[in-house]
């Protein structure tokens, strides 16, 4: 009927169901499977058995549930699944300063950072935070050392984003590689046009992802606090206010 009220799915009521597993990780899991058969085979269930576990955690590594979006405008949602490790004021990366031919960069004034560290347990696809048209995505070969680091945003292997809202607000977000990490896929390109909460891309085995908030916003979220990609709202554009609180 006119007004009914649907799930994400587009169902009439909601329900729990169980996470897909991305394609970009079948593969893996699947060799892991054949991987276990042998074992089983060669070396019976002492070594088969630790072996289908392995097979089961990569599958659980690229599990791909799905998200329900907070509406709004001005809102901006967290890319990733994992612990608010570090809340600073810094300047953008170089990569995402400066005005091009694909428009408006972040500037060079210290803007708020919220970087989001995730374990080897969380999901690891990524989401944009605002709805808009990606305007750069800049890869940068580094290192591997522990994501979790303030340095590793500057050091280790990372890919720079760039999305221009409607309103010509743009909002940039940094993929960065950890100590286990050793590729970063993308799923967009510049010149495509995503909606807020849209995978992106992922990062394999453990990382970080860092927003860079507009000039003027704060982070409504705390140090320590856990963030769902696609649903926690990571802070609303343009608002200033601080917030207090302790994680336990």
């Amino acid at each position: 009927m006119a007004g009914e009220l649907k799930d994400n799915r587009g169902r009439g009521d909601a329900e729990w169901s169980w996470p897909s597993v991305h394609p970009e990780g079948r593969k893996f899991g699947l060799m892991g499977v054949a991987v276990s058969l042998i074992g089983f085979l060669l070396a019976g269930p002492w070594i088969g058995l630790p072996l289908l576990g392995v097979a089961t955690f990569i599958f659980a590594f690229f599990r791909d549930p799905e998200r329900v979006v907070p509406q709004g405008e001005k809102l901006i949602v967290s890319p990733a699944d994992g612990l608010v490790s570090l809340i600073s004021q810094v300047p953008p990366p170089v990569e995402l300063q400066g005005d091009d031919v694909t428009g408006r960069g972040l500037g060079s004034d210290p803007v708020t950072r919220i970087s989001i560290f995730m374990s080897v347990f969380d999901v690891h696809i990524n989401r944009s935070p605002v709805s808009g048209t990606v305007r750069r995505i800049i890869y940068i070969p580094g290192r591997f050392m522990n994501a979790d680091l303030d340095k590793a945003s500057e050091e280790n292997e990372r890919q720079h984003v760039l999305v221009e809202r409607a309103d010509g607000t743009p909002v940039g977000f940094t993929q960065i590689a950890g100590l286990v990490a050793r590729r970063i896929v993308p799923f967009v390109k510049p010149g495509d046009i995503v909606a807020a909460g849209q995978r992106i891309g992922l990062i394999r085995f453990g990382s970080r992802v860092d927003v860079y908030l507009p000039a003027g916003t704060d982070a409504k979220v705390l140090l320590g606090q856990r963030v769902i990609a696609g649903e926690t709202i990571l802070a609303e554009s343009g608002k200033q206010a601080l917030i207090e609180g302790v994680s336990l």
